[in-house]
């Protein structure tokens, strides 16, 4: 099994049609190549393409900065303050701690199923729980 060529088509208006053949004799390629090139950039580039005119890039390509009307350039992007990071950070490892912690209550719950299964007819008081070699704690 190769790489196998599949046919994508699509209806665009008449305006739209002109100018991708305008774009296509600007470029010396056919009209099929200029949807090629693009299909193939934006796989390259994960779906984050622009189709842009050259006039108005005037900072030129991959460029981060927007230019100097303000805009942002393509793909966008966006400084992000050190505190949020650390929050972001904090409330990881707070979070790594409550999965650990569900963890320890799902054992001793299992633990006392266990018990509960093994002693039907028993009954079971909290004192004598205390009294096992294996102990937990609430935190």
């Amino acid at each position: 099994m190769g790489n196998k060529n599949k046919t994508i088509s699509f209806r665009v208006n008449e305006d739209a049609f002109e100018s991708l053949q305008d774009i296509a004799e600007e470029r010396d390629i056919s009209l099929s190549a200029v949807f090629r090139d693009y299909v193939d950039q934006l796989v390259e580039h994960d779906g984050q393409v622009a189709v842009v005119p050259e006039s108005e890039l005037e900072s030129g390509p991959g460029s981060e900065k927007g230019d100097e009307d303000g805009e942002l350039s393509f793909p966008p992007t966006v400084e992000v303050p050190k505190s949020f990071i650390r929050e972001h950070e904090r409330l990881e490892l707070e979070a790594d701690h409550l999965r650990e912690q569900l963890d320890e209550y799902k054992s001793y719950v299992n633990e006392l199923q266990d018990r509960l299964e093994d002693e039907q007819d028993e009954v079971l008081l909290l004192d004598d729980l205390d009294e096992d070699d294996e102990s937990y704690q609430l935190r």
